[in-house]
């Protein structure tokens, strides 16, 4: 299990009979420390986006379009990696925070492209994340 205030908030979506509104942040949510910027990005069915780990930035992180699949691990330790995995998705409406300090990756699983939008605490800096292979640490993507 995951440590370290990783954690999947409920969020509410709003049924509509022109179209659903789905709620993702707000000012007095548990999660929000502050705002920098907002971003999407894709994943292709079965693509792996992975490993990163941000210094300083707050991801918080919802699915509206698709299915994926995010794994955390909490490396570094003295003991074995650990992994969490969550899957995010209109039908499991949350929100992913991860806070600063964890590696994470993330995996399409909806047989079209999926996206995900991140509402991150700060600007994304170069020098404020890190980056490595996907086979860096001892983890199966295979679905």
């Amino acid at each position: 299990m995951i440590e370290n205030n990783t954690h999947l908030s409920d969020l509410k979506i709003i049924e509509l009979e022109q179209g659903n509104v789905m709620h993702a942040l707000k000012r007095s949510s548990r999660d929000f420390c502050g705002f920098g910027e907002a971003y999407f990005s894709k994943v292709k069915f079965q693509s792996v986006k992975a490993w990163k780990r941000h210094t300083r930035m707050t991801l918080n992180i919802i699915v509206p379009v698709g299915e994926i699949r995010f794994i955390v691990c909490n490396s570094g330790s003295n003991s074995k990696d650990s992994f969490g995995e969550f899957i995010l998705s209109n039908k499991n409406y949350k929100r992913l925070t991860i806070p600063p300090g964890l590696w994470f990756g993330f995996q399409g699983l909806a047989k079209r492209e999926s996206m995900l939008l991140n509402i991150a605490n700060i600007e994304h800096h170069p020098d404020e994340s890190e980056k490595c292979s996907v086979d860096k640490f001892d983890f199966d993507w295979k679905i």
